[in-house]
């Protein structure tokens, strides 16, 4: 019987052929070695398939998993359910890796019995730009509980949800049970709650360890119009959610205030996304819907001082001018 691989890289995939030998390529050059890859091809219908095979050829540690395509959360939860790994940590395949991006939260997650360990990651603006870091001149943390963690970092108004900074050990998933919804956009922002919530060994490191692509993506008018769409979708079924996580969980109530107060500033996404709609016909039903879903009494209810329940209540007014 073989041991246990250390960890499993967990890695949806969905037509990213111009990116994807670039993230691979970065993957064969961990050190350590990844002992377990495990590929999603969420149904590409682009060179992915034929790229997959390629570096499948090259790496006998990799195993593709083919499926219908189901999204981003369904991809990552096919991932989980056939990974093996003591760790487990998710990369996104148009992302890419520093050569030893997991050695030092590996070496941590070990020496100090840790459910999580956070490090650092670039935004990657293909050259537009200077790369920049998610978390600026943050030094690396002992160990704490994940809602130290969160309380923290709502504080500052600075909770980047991606789970592709987050290394996880893994019977801690499998015991919380956690799935990513299907369906969604910022699929990361309940699962990152609610893991560390339940998280009592946590660390950061500040190494930069992933690379954030932010390419230039050009959209038709129909297809902006779906994505923003979805977004406001996900965006209001997030904010219900995080708040019935805040009911289903003793948490207190510094805390409690806290999330309430990230629901709310999240949720205002709602009215950005709507501003930006080209289909003004579709965007006042969405907002009429909103109203007689009492969205605005929802967000109140959340809401924590003055500057957020004035930002409601200007939109609310807006709303009924909606044309």
């Amino acid at each position: 019987m073989h041991d246990a691989p250390l960890l499993s890289l967990v890695i949806p995939v969905y037509n990213v052929a111009p990116y994807l030998r670039a993230c691979f390529d970065s993957i064969q050059r961990l050190t350590p070695p990844v002992e377990e890859i495990i590929v999603v091809d969420d149904g590409s219908t682009d060179d992915c398939p034929a790229i997959l095979a390629e570096y499948a050829e090259k790496m006998p540690q990799m195993r593709v998993i083919r499926q219908e395509n189901g999204g981003l959360s369904a991809a990552r939860n096919t991932g989980m359910k056939h990974a093996t790994g003591k760790y487990l940590a998710f990369v996104d395949s148009d992302d890419f890796l520093a050569p030893a991006a997991y050695a030092r939260p590996l070496e941590r997650a070990e020496a100090e019995q840790l459910e999580m360990v956070i490090f650092n990651a670039n935004f990657h603006f293909e050259g537009r730009q200077n790369d920049r870091a998610i978390y600026e001149a943050m030094p690396a943390t002992g160990v704490i509980s994940g809602d130290d963690w969160l309380r923290r970092r709502l504080q500052k108004n600075q909770l980047p949800h991606m789970v592709w900074m987050h290394l996880y050990r893994r019977d801690f998933l499998l015991n919380g049970g956690w799935q990513f919804v299907p369906g969604l956009i910022h699929e990361d922002v309940i699962w990152t709650t609610q893991v560390l919530l339940a998280a009592h060994r946590i660390a950061y490191e500040p190494n930069i360890a992933y690379f954030y692509r932010l390419p230039i993506r050009r959209f038709s008018s129909e297809q902006n119009q779906r994505r923003l769409e979805k977004i406001v979708a996900s965006s209001v079924f997030n904010a219900h959610a995080l708040e019935k996580l805040l009911t289903s969980r003793l948490i207190d109530d510094e805390l409690q205030k806290l999330i309430r107060h990230q629901l709310v500033d999240g949720a205002f996404s709602v009215f950005h996304k709507l501003d930006q709609m080209p289909d003004h016909a579709a965007r006042k039903s969405i907002i009429s819907r909103l109203r007689q879903e009492n969205w605005f009494g929802f967000l109140w209810q959340n809401a924590s001082g003055l500057s957020q329940h004035r930002k409601i209540a200007k939109r609310y007014l807006r709303s009924f001018l909606a044309r």
